[in-house]
């Protein structure tokens, strides 16, 4: 069993679940309700993102994570305290999306840097590619809620 491949995969698992919540938080405070459905299949699509790691991990010898992790605990609070002290403004509830998926981009070019079996490297590319696509739906809605504020 390689430690390093399975604490790598757990910590993309963990990233995947505080996506899950971070998504599932945005979409009940969001008022625009294109934007609540758009961040519930994000939300399904950590989901299955999760699922298919901890499979991996399982497949490789380890246990696999099942909980998000302490900075999703605290992402989760702070877009509680955000949308309260804002008013639930969407363009406020947006960036902070944005801001996890940034902390999401970041964890998975990491574990691409490093030396992954083939199969491993398979899924997690493909995984990435969702969270780039994710992090540019988050910006491009952001844009569109800034738009609208500012008209």
């Amino acid at each position: 069993m390689n430690d390093e491949l399975i604490d790598t995969l757990n910590d993309l698992i963990e990233t995947c679940k505080d996506g899950e919540e971070g998504f599932k938080t945005c979409a009940q405070d969001i008022s625009d309700s294109q934007f609540k459905q758009s961040f519930l299949t994000r939300a399904a699509g950590c989901a299955a993102a999760a699922k298919e790691l901890q499979a991996l991990v399982i497949a490789h010898g380890g246990s696999p994570e099942r909980k998000s992790s302490l900075s999703g605990t605290l992402h989760r609070r702070w877009v509680d305290i955000k949308s309260a002290i804002m008013g639930k403004d969407d363009e406020a509830i947006l960036n902070e999306c944005e801001r996890g998926e940034d902390v999401a981009k970041k964890s998975y070019s990491r574990a691409l840097e490093k030396d992954l079996p083939a199969d491993v490297r398979a899924v997690v590319e493909r995984q990435y590619q969702g969270v780039i696509q994710n992090h540019d739906l988050v910006k491009n809605l952001r844009d569109r809620a800034r738009a609208a504020a500012h008209h």
